[in-house]
This record gives C-alpha cells, structure tokens and sequence, in this order.
C-alpha cells in the first residue's frame, strides 16, 4: 500500500520517502479499520497551482496549504490524491515557528487523517484534528530515531 510523492514544478525536499510510505501505512491500519489497500497520491506543486484548484473544484478563492481529494470506491480500500502547497508549507513553518520538515509532515498526516474519516470545519474537530497530527508527528520522530 505505497504512497507516491510528486512535484509539479517545485522541490519538496521530502526525506526517506519509503519510510514516510511505511509510517503512513501504518497510520490507515490504525485509524481506518477493514481496509485492505491504500493508494496515496501526493503532489506537491506552488501556491498558483493550489489556488486555481481551490477555486475550480472547491469553489473557494483563497490560498491553502493542501487539499485532499478522496477517490475511493469502497470501504475496504482508501484512494486519494492529496495536494500540498511547498510554498505555503515553507509560511506556515516560520509562522508556528516550526522546521520546513514538521509542517511539512504534519500536512501530509493531515492529509491521510482526511481520507480516514477526520474533518476539522467546526473548531471542536479542528482540536481533535490537531491533536492526532501531534500524535502522528510525534510517532514518525520515533520512527526516524530508530
């Protein structure tokens, strides 16, 4: 159940891509029950790409820093293409005075969270959704101290 990653234009610099996959497996395994496959699609592309896809898909006209997109067919396999923004990533990171790296994991587990059944439109979900992206950073940092 890899995941792919790749870039429109723009440079991610991702780290240890098929560890990130694993992790990201392991993730739907805990917070999806019953599914036997995953498909992730991340793209990574500039703020212009994501802002025209903002507007003609989600009717919205603002800049984000990525949008999910969930394809599946049926409840025993999860599908999707995720689009993350490096450009806004890179303005978050020195707003939550965080690493380029955190923010941009933390995205991607935001991503994942999406396909698996999280929503954060009311302010009682964007809690819940934040907390299990701490949780989901916090996991991966041990990962990669192994």
């Amino acid at each position: 159940m890899p995941s792919s990653f790749h870039e429109n234009e723009v440079k991610s610099g991702l780290k240890q891509k098929l560890k990130l996959s694993a992790f990201i497996d392991g993730l739907i395994s805990k917070y999806k029950k019953g599914v036997t496959s995953a498909e992730l699609t991340y793209i990574f592309c500039s703020d212009e790409f994501l802002l025209e896809m903002n507007q003609s898909y989600l009717d919205h006209d603002t800049f984000t820093d990525i949008i999910t997109f969930d394809l599946s067919e049926s409840k025993k396999a999860i599908e999707g293409e995720i689009y993350i923004s490096v450009e806004r990533v890179k303005e978050n990171a020195k707003i939550f005075k965080t690493t380029y790296q955190n923010e941009l994991h933390r995205v991607i587990f935001h991503g994942v969270l999406h396909l698996c059944g999280f929503k954060d439109k009311k302010e009682k979900d964007q809690q819940i959704m934040r907390e299990n992206e701490d949780y989901c950073l916090e996991q991966y940092q041990k990962e990669l101290e192994k």
